[in-house]
C-alpha cells in the first residue's frame, strides 16, 4: 500500500510503499496523535524506517492495498 505524508512548512511530500494494512496505518497514526507522543514511525517494504515528529504532520494519505492489474482485462 502506498503512504503519502504531508509535512508542514516543507514543499516535498514523503512517498513510500509499505505492507502493512490501511488499518493497522491508521491506527498507528491515531494512538500517535491522541497520546500525545512527538513522533510516529512508519517502515516501508525494502524495511527503511521513517520516523515524522507528529507536530509536523500535515495530512497523511493511504493508497489502496489492492495492486494494480497491469496489461488488457478481457
Amino acid at each position: 500500500m502506498e503512504i503519502r505524508i504531508g509535512i508542514a512548512n516543507t514543499g516535498r511530500e514523503l512517498n513510500l510503499e509499505t505492507n502493512e494494512s490501511a488499518d493497522a496505518v491508521k491506527k498507528s497514526v491515531a494512538t500517535a496523535l491522541d497520546s500525545g507522543a512527538t513522533h510516529v514511525t512508519f517502515v516501508d517494504a525494502k524495511g527503511s524506517s521513517y520516523i515524522v515528529p507528529t507536530a509536523s504532520l500535515a495530512f497523511v494519505e493511504l493508497g489502496s492495498e489492492e495492486t494494480r492489474r497491469v496489461g488488457f482485462v478481457a
